[in-house]
């Protein structure tokens, strides 16, 4: 066993839009029907992790879920929604802007708490 391979992802049946992890899809499903505007963004496979998908909503809120290979035709056509790869379009600026807002809400919460008598 090399050092990377405990935490390498398993390839088979592990898509989240396969049939195989059902509760994954349902959840991906109701993620989308939840939150407007969704678009998927299929990330590629690194040394520790399989193929991704991040769904992003209009507001810029984002999940990121393993689709495995092949997992972004299945993500746009089991949830009909646009699909697109990172490594061409990149990510969306409302997500950038989303996870700034988030930080400055986090680090706003923490000052009055620590000022609160």
């Amino acid at each position: 066993m090399g050092l990377l391979d405990r935490f390498r992802r398993v390839r088979a049946g592990r898509s989240a839009v396969s049939g195989g992890r059902d509760v994954e899809t349902r959840s991906l499903r109701e993620w989308v029907r939840t939150h407007a505007g969704v678009e998927g963004f299929v990330e590629p496979e690194t040394t520790v992790t399989d193929v991704t998908a991040v769904l992003v909503a209009a507001d810029g809120e984002w999940t990121r879920r393993v689709v495995g290979e092949g997992g972004g035709g299945r993500l746009a056509r089991d949830l009909n929604i646009p699909v697109y790869d990172v490594e061409r379009t990149g990510y969306p600026q409302r997500m950038r802007d989303y996870d700034a807002l988030r930080r400055i809400v986090r680090k706003r919460a923490g000052e009055r708490e620590l000022g609160e008598p």
